[in-house]
């Protein structure tokens, strides 16, 4: 936008770089130019300001197929004033002399324009098509088509407007049609999906099923290990009983021999004792068998003596020593007498 600057009876104004001034006074052409600057009266003088730079239009355009199937296509389009004294020969591009604005909306006419030369070259070029052959074509195939016919465009070229450039986003049908013509798709994608879990719950149901063969293997092969164990266990202890019975038997037959060699021992030594005692009783027998009565006697005092208790006081009466001579007298007397 210009900046005015206001004196008395006078006003200065000053251009800017993307802007084309075009100076009129009293219907004669005073200055013209890109960053003009310039002193004007009011009263006599007539100014236009035309953009020069590059501006985008942004714009949805409605077209409908030969199914008929409306399709919403969002165009914007790159354009400059590539002759600006013609621009405000054909636009109203004047400015207000106090503040420096436009009096008019010029922009708001240019766009309309536009907006309708881009509906015909976006119409033009999708003309014919189905929904399903404008969906799949090139979206930058297509704008270079609608950038084409917009530069043959006359009603542009009327009003010094280039096209620099037309870009077209993505084709979109209505709402209820797109949502069924992605139906498909996603039903497809929902299937893979699907596919992908089943595989996914197989592998792990196979994994699963592997993981139980392993650990029933592991449990088969721990139990045959047990089984052997206990049998190992079972046969040590069979053997520990048969070597405990074998060492009781050796231990009891030895103590068996042992007690019937003491046995015989015994006897043999009681035989002896005995075989001795006999030969020594018959001996004695032979021995006093031809001993005599005095011999005999004293034998059987000592024997008696032997065995009588002891006596530690010992009282002699006279009657008993009358009685004892008399029969150590008598006896011996008789003695004597039948040795006679």
């Amino acid at each position: 936008m210009a900046t005015i600057t206001r004196f008395p009876f006078i006003r200065h104004l000053r251009g800017t770089a993307t802007s084309h001034i075009e100076f009129l006074s009293d219907g004669r052409a005073r200055s013209a130019g890109v960053g003009a600057s310039f002193w004007f009266r009011p009263l006599t003088a007539a100014i236009s300001e035309i953009p020069v730079d590059d501006r985008e239009l942004e714009t949805l355009i409605r077209v409908r197929t030969s199914d008929l199937q409306e399709v919403a296509a969002p165009v914007t389009v790159t354009y400059r004033f590539a002759d600006p004294v013609q621009a405000a020969a054909r636009v109203d591009f004047s400015i207000d002399l106090g503040s420096g604005t436009w009096r008019e909306a010029p922009l708001e006419t240019v766009g309309a324009m536009i907006h309708s030369a881009a509906t015909a070259a976006v119409t033009s070029a999708l003309t014919g098509m189905t929904l399903g052959e404008l969906l799949t074509r090139d979206i930058v195939q297509l704008a270079e088509e609608a950038n084409f016919l917009m530069h043959s465009d006359p009603r542009l070229a009327a009003i010094g407007v280039e096209v620099v450039g037309t870009r077209l986003a993505m084709l979109r049908p209505d709402a209820d049609v797109e949502r069924a013509l992605q139906t498909p798709a996603r039903e497809r994608v929902q299937q893979d999906a699907d596919k992908a879990t089943f595989e996914r719950r197989a592998l792990a149901v196979e994994r699963e099923a592997a993981i139980g063969e392993n650990e029933l293997a592991n449990q088969i092969s721990l139990a045959k290990r047990q089984e052997q164990l206990i049998a190992q266990k079972g046969a040590n202890s069979r053997r520990e009983a048969e070597d405990a019975a074998q060492a009781d038997a050796v231990r009891v037959k030895a103590e068996a021999s042992r007690a019937a060699t003491l046995s015989e021992t015994r006897a043999d030594a009681t035989r002896l004792l005995g075989q001795a005692e006999a030969d020594a009783e018959a001996a004695k027998l032979d021995a006093y068998r031809d001993a005599g009565r005095d011999v005999m006697l004293a034998l059987a005092l000592r024997e008696l003596a032997a065995n009588l208790p002891s006596v530690e006081q010992l009282v002699l009466t006279p009657d008993l020593l009358t009685g004892l001579l008399g029969k150590l007298t008598g006896g011996t007397g008789g003695a004597g007498d039948e040795a006679e």
